[in-house]
């Protein structure tokens, strides 16, 4: 059995769907952070029967939840400090996205005028679809930047 030791301070990202954890830590950046990061891929669960889990040593409020959000909101997030679970945060999809995604319509005028900052808005919650602030494009792939 593998043994993954309990973190000091930071959080812990569980009920990830098996095989996403890699995305996940690109989209938010964790590459990019100086922190100690450890991902559990494929880890046996009673209810979800595979999953995986990142656990983080760092500040959570260096995390972008938003991302976390769309990419999926089922996930759970437990704040630890001092070696113990002190909040478990839910996460809410966002009412507007800011340079989250990219509008893939060619006639957008983010697509003409790159410095403008891709928005969406969550059109439909129960779908999980967002539209283009500027050209209402679907987009409920997540294409993320």
């Amino acid at each position: 059995m593998l043994n993954v030791g309990k973190i000091e301070e930071g959080f812990v990202l569980d009920h990830i769907p098996a095989g996403k954890s890699m995305s996940i830590y690109y989209h938010l950046g964790l590459d990019k952070l100086d922190c100690t990061v450890a991902i559990i891929k494929n880890a046996r669960s009673r209810v979800m029967g595979r999953k995986d889990i990142i656990k983080v040593e760092c500040d959570i409020n260096s995390l972008n939840l938003d991302v976390l959000a769309v990419i999926d909101h089922t996930i759970t997030v437990n704040v630890i400090k001092n070696a113990e679970i002190v909040e478990k945060r839910e996460l809410v999809l966002p009412k507007e996205l800011t340079d989250i995604m990219k509008c893939r319509n060619p006639r957008c005028i983010t697509s003409i005028e790159q410095e403008l900052p891709h928005i969406f808005y969550l059109a439909d919650p129960i779908k999980e679809l967002y539209r283009c602030k500027y050209c209402d494009e679907k987009n409920s792939e997540r294409d993320f930047n």
